[in-house]
């Protein structure tokens, strides 16, 4: 059973995505793309162009953001106006005409790659997505787990803690997506602030496993992401019952950035930590500098085999973002095919067990084995 641990349904991008207003949504999306993987382009041209317009330089929270009628177009693409001049960012890929990925297209996709199960993953950009994910978990329980949204930046307050009492007791989902990027709010609380530790001892309570996306901010360098690393360990060996699983996995501009992993021994240490799993997810950030099928990729996953062993290692995909650079069934292959180094058993594991243990699935897996 192949199970993918990072994907998304979400409604158009057109309308609010359940945000307060357009506006808000706007801001997300601005703020993910301002230091995108994905290419960026002059309109008029198609000259390959740089987002820096998009942010005012030496702030990186959402005040910082520029004021450029950043909009959502079609065929995958977010449009904005710099000085008169019309620019995209690539977000999406070509053939998304609307900016809709409904159930009915991830099933499609799923059987075409033979993917048979999607963890839902979520996050301000797509929309405020605890319901949506509800509604197709509740649709299509064979094929999907959704995880909860919250605003992380202000999970102190009671309103976030409600939300999630709501988002497991009526929606029954599966577990959180934690996104780091606390540029909305500022940069003056890192996740592992005691503010933060009802919030966390709720998740704990619930026995949530929590999907957790690490950036680089403040700054943007090597020094804010192995702070924000540090942060994370420092969580996560707090709540040493709760599964945490490293969204992305680690940075491979930061951690090895000549080709091999270069983990600081503190590093190394936290990976190892015995509930820590690690999201094997090369092509949506790397698609647009390596060539399929990644044997950059295929050598960095043989090294964290190695050193952390293919139990802690989950296969995701960022499906359908990451149609950009590669199709969905490619996504899978470069694993399932050409990682030639990994054993029958140890694909199985990244490819399917390592995430039926983390969300709970393991019934179906064996009902599947039979």
């Amino acid at each position: 059973m192949i199970i993918d641990c990072h994907a998304h349904v979400f409604q158009s991008w057109q309308e609010t995505s359940g945000h307060p207003s357009t506006a808000v949504h706007l801001k997300y999306l601005q703020k993910t793309v301002t230091r995108p993987s994905a290419r960026a382009f002059r309109a008029r041209d198609g000259k390959r162009v740089k987002t820096d317009m998009l942010y005012k330089p030496g702030d990186n929270t959402w005040a910082g953001l520029t004021d450029v009628s950043f909009r959502v177009g079609s065929h995958g693409r977010l449009f904005f106006t710099y000085e008169g001049e019309d620019y995209y960012v690539q977000y999406m890929p070509v053939g998304m005409q609307e900016m809709v990925s409904s159930p009915e297209f991830m099933i499609a996709q799923m059987i075409n790659a033979e993917v048979d199960h999607c963890i839902l993953q979520a996050g301000g950009g797509y929309g405020v997505m605890n319901d949506y994910n509800a509604f197709t978990q509740s649709q299509h329980p064979d094929r999907f787990s959704g995880l909860i949204n919250i605003d992380e930046g202000i999970a102190d307050r009671p309103e976030i803690l409600a939300e999630v009492d709501r988002a497991v007791q009526k929606l029954r989902l599966k577990g959180i997506h934690y996104s780091h990027d606390m540029s909305r709010h500022g940069y003056t609380r890192n996740l592992d602030h005691p503010d933060f530790v009802p919030f966390w001892d709720k998740i704990a309570g619930y026995k949530l496993p929590v999907f957790l996306e690490l950036y680089a901010t403040p700054n943007y360098d090597k020094p804010s992401y192995l702070a924000n690393l540090d942060a994370f360990g420092r969580l996560v060996r707090r709540y040493r019952t709760t599964k945490f699983l490293m969204v992305m996995g680690p940075s491979v501009g930061h951690l090895a950035p000549k080709g091999s992993w270069e983990f600081p021994d503190e590093v190394k240490a936290t990976l190892k930590l015995d509930n820590i799993w690690i999201e094997v997810m090369f092509p949506i950030s790397w698609g647009g500098v390596w060539d399929y099928p990644y044997p950059e990729a295929q050598q960095l996953i043989r090294e964290m085999r190695d050193l952390l062993g293919a139990a802690k290692l989950v296969w995701g995909s960022d499906m359908p973002n990451v149609e950009r650079f590669c199709t969905y069934k490619q996504c899978v292959d470069y694993v399932r095919k050409y990682c030639s180094f990994l054993s029958a058993a140890e694909k199985d594991q990244i490819l399917g067990l390592n995430a039926a243990g983390l969300i709970g699935l393991e019934r179906h897996t064996a009902v599947a084995a039979q």
